[in-house]
């Protein structure tokens, strides 16, 4: 089955449930995350392998500030599932709607994809699937499988969603041994009825919990943006939330505002602040921490995986 990827919707299009809501103005952005546009060949050369290959990436479709730096290195994090989300979260620039069926022939491209851009680390996501019955955790688990097939000696990372009320979804992901299981909390709980309201805060700490009850091989990675009205209380109480479910790796990051209809950016947290969130996190004893303004979920994946591996075995060795 061919899925056709529109990757020009925009405005309403992208967003129809965001419409009718008031516009919040963009603010300018500081001078410490602003970034220079794509024109590396490289960075060329990946996106017409995610063409070629009919992929669509999540920095494409989330409009991640980072996609010009990571593609000229051959980065790139694949989104499966289709390029429709059933949620409707404020601060996504994912299109929303009603997805078509899954592609079947989606996990052997993504696997060939890998293969071709040599990857040693590779990051998978997806869009929520509320729509299925297990949430898509057996494509999922068949897109790992397709990876390890073609590019046995690459380590794969998986951001999924939350599964939630999809009951068995979870241990069909676990079982197919993602190297790293990401999954995001985004925000601090006071904030997701407005900011993330299809999803609950401590069924997704319990997400991560669970993973490393189920396979304590496996990594755990979660994340959060600032910027949008939390406290530095509020911060630190998500970090020991996670650490209590035994998260080994924690990136923080600015929220930028994709449009005029989505949620406001309440302030552009300086860099010194990420830096003082990165010791604290620290000290309550994540092994490995990405706090910057242009930090998002997959950024520098590749060198941070080691990171991980390496921090791992130091404290084992202890």
């Amino acid at each position: 089955m061919r899925v056709e990827i529109n990757h020009a919707r925009t405005g309403a299009d992208r967003h129809p449930e965001k419409a009718n809501r008031p516009d919040n103005p963009i603010q300018r952005k500081p001078d410490w995350i602003r970034v220079k546009a794509p024109n590396h060949p490289i960075y060329h050369e990946t996106r017409e392998l995610m063409r070629a290959n009919r992929l669509v990436t999540v920095c494409e479709e989330a409009a991640c500030p980072n996609i010009g730096e990571c593609w000229s290195q051959r980065h790139a994090t694949m989104m499966i599932m289709g390029e429709t989300c059933t949620r409707a979260c404020a601060f996504c620039n994912v299109a929303t709607g009603m997805p078509n069926p899954l592609d079947i022939d989606e996990p052997r491209r993504v696997g060939d994809a890998v293969a071709k851009l040599g990857l040693r680390h590779v990051v998978i996501t997806s869009v929520d699937r509320d729509d299925l019955k297990d949430g898509g955790a057996l494509h999922f688990a068949e897109t790992i499988a397709a990876i390890r097939a073609s590019a046995p000696d690459t380590t794969i990372e998986i951001l999924t969603p939350d599964f939630l009320r999809k009951d068995g979804a979870l241990p069909v992901v676990v079982t197919a041994r993602p190297d790293v299981f990401n999954h995001n909390l985004e925000t601090v709980p006071r904030l997701y009825p407005t900011i993330r309201p299809g999803a609950r805060y401590f069924h997704s700490l319990r997400l991560l919990d669970q993973v490393k009850a189920q396979d304590p091989s496996i990594f755990t990675k979660s994340g959060i943006m600032v910027g949008l009205g939390e406290t530095r209380g509020e911060v630190l109480q998500v970090m020991d939330d996670l650490r209590s479910a035994d998260v080994d790796f924690l990136t923080i990051g600015q929220y930028l505002q994709p449009t005029k209809k989505h949620a406001a950016v309440d302030r552009f947290v300086p860099p010194a602040e990420f830096e003082d969130y990165a010791r604290m996190a620290r000290a309550k004893g994540f092994l490995v921490v990405s706090a910057t303004p242009l930090t998002r979920s997959s950024y520098h994946a590749d060198s941070d995986f080691l990171a991980l591996r390496a921090a791992r075995a130091k404290m084992l060795a202890a």
